[in-house]
């Protein structure tokens, strides 16, 4: 079962930032997980030219993309070779990945710039201006929870370079394996992060269930609105507010056609303590973790 579904729309450019602050916990946060983030400076450009060399790497033979392989969880995934609900029984889910992490630490894989010249320069580019954006926004998340705007700097969730880029491919049905059995672009399940930043072209087939726990499970589409990042809460940021915030399960069908998205996930320090926040818990809502 799916409806249509209308997410809240946040301006991230808007000056009154104590209004926009409310709307993120009111409408986005507590009632969804999901919203979208407009006005986020991230070039109309260079999401462009990502989604272009994202589509230059993808179309290469598999040979040559496992020269990049993943390990230290960057580089490549081939098709089915991650199933993000272990619960099925299918072979795994229909899509190609690329991981690229944080640009400091000296882990990522780059394809050869005489294969794909300016690869790297786009995907770096995009890496800081997003990472820009999402820290703009966590600082209002900090705000929406009646803490200081520097709170998640404070705590050491930004104290170190963070951010993982995912490419994702998804062929269209015509392009897959036609058998019987029910196989998802990306199975049921909720990222693990604080905040996930997704760019999509278009192509619908990202769907939401608000009530994970309920069954039967009623899914919703997620429509994309040019230029806007869809934004969704993760399962850190969940247990960082006692459940106030919900990490909502999603998934992706298997697109008709072929869809490109690009995830970005701003995970929490590695050193940082994750413990339920004063103003999301009293006597009568006690820590839940």
């Amino acid at each position: 079962m799916s409806n249509a579904l209308q997410l809240p729309i946040i301006d991230l450019a808007s000056p009154d930032r104590f209004s926009t602050a409310n709307s993120i916990r009111k409408q986005a946060c507590i009632d969804h997980g999901f919203f979208y983030l407009v006005n986020h400076g991230v070039d109309e450009e260079l999401v462009k030219k990502v989604f272009e060399q994202s589509s230059n790497f993808f179309s290469f033979p598999i040979e040559e993309k496992m020269k990049l392989a993943i390990k230290n969880h960057r580089g490549y995934t081939a098709l089915y070779a991650e199933k993000l609900d272990t619960t099925l029984t299918t072979k795994g889910d229909s899509k190609e990945t690329f991981y690229l992490g944080p640009l400091a630490d000296g882990l990522n894989q780059w394809p050869l710039e005489e294969d794909l010249p300016s690869w790297r320069s786009a995907m770096e580019t995009y890496h800081q201006k997003v990472l820009s954006a999402g820290t703009k926004l966590l600082s209002l998340i900090a705000l929406s929870l009646k803490l200081d705007e520097d709170f998640f700097w404070k705590v050491g969730a930004l104290n170190e370079q963070v951010g993982v880029i995912r490419l994702l491919h998804y062929p269209g049905s015509g392009d897959s394996d036609s058998s019987s059995e029910e196989i998802y672009g990306a199975s049921a399940h909720s990222d693990y992060g604080m905040i996930t930043l997704l760019m999509t072209d278009g192509v619908p087939g990202l769907q939401i269930c608000r009530e994970k726990s309920k069954q039967p499970q009623v899914w919703e589409d997620v429509p994309s609105i040019s230029g806007a990042f869809i934004v969704n809460i993760g399962d850190m940021m969940e247990r960082w507010t006692n459940c106030l915030f919900r990490s909502t399960l999603h998934r992706v069908l298997p697109p008709r056609q072929e869809r490109y998205s690009v995830a970005f996930f701003m995970d929490p320090g590695k050193d940082c303590i994750v413990e339920c926040l004063e103003s999301c818990c009293s006597e009568a809502c006690p820590p839940r973790y």
